[in-house]
């Protein structure tokens, strides 16, 4: 599939659903691809991407930039404390804020930096013992936390168990984004990004089904 096949039925889907069009922002995920694909999407004209780990990001994203200053790159995957720093410098945003821990590291570097980048929430809407993210019940306590910190928290993120139905698990986010007055929504991957999009994810994670497949060997 296509990028421009992606875009358009990102905007069809806002339209079924009266929502404006680019409202829900495409985030190319270029994890373990090769850099020549990568560079296949830059030269297409997309300028957002996400990346999963910060030490593969750290080795392909600058010599990118050299080329295409405007690019924007997205933290995806988990995040260690140890590599918060490494992450600020590289990241305009970050999508996987988890835990307290995290929190307080990432505002102790942001007055350090004096800059921090945007920040969403992970919420593990499945419960999943394996996953990472606050639970439902506990994320907003864990909001507040937060915007104590004076962290820009702009939005929230889930990956919705693999065996069930998406949709539930985005409402559910949305739910919470609502009550606590937060926009942002990072939620829809290949295979669900239309049903995300109804429901009003702003930021939806599209990887193989523009670059290919990937080859973790």
């Amino acid at each position: 599939m296509s990028l421009a096949e992606i875009t358009a039925r990102i905007h069809l889907a806002e339209d079924h659903t009266g929502r404006r069009t680019g409202a829900a922002q495409l985030i190319a995920v270029s994890k373990v691809q090769p850099n020549d694909r990568v560079e296949a999407v830059l030269k297409e004209g997309h300028r957002l991407f996400g990346e999963n780990k910060v030490q593969e990001a750290a080795g392909k994203w600058p010599a990118f930039r050299e080329t295409y200053p405007d690019v924007h790159v997205h933290l995806l995957g988990p995040l260690q404390t140890n590599k918060a720093r490494q992450a600020m410098e590289i990241f305009e945003a970050i999508h996987s804020l988890d835990r307290p821990k995290l929190a307080k590291t990432i505002a102790r570097l942001a007055e350090e930096l004096g800059h921090c980048p945007n920040l969403f929430i992970q919420v593990n809407t499945g419960e999943e013992d394996q996953k990472a993210g606050v639970l439902p019940a506990d994320a907003d306590a864990f909001i507040a936390e937060c915007r104590a910190l004076k962290l820009p928290i702009v939005g929230l993120m889930c990956i919705p168990p693999a065996e069930e139905e998406p949709s539930l698990h985005f409402a559910l986010l949305r739910k919470i984004a609502q009550r606590n007055d937060i926009k942002g929504l990072s939620m829809g991957m290949s295979g669900d990004f239309e049903r995300a999009v109804a429901l009003g994810a702003t930021h939806v994670r599209v990887g193989s089904a523009i670059f290919g497949a990937r080859d973790y060997g």
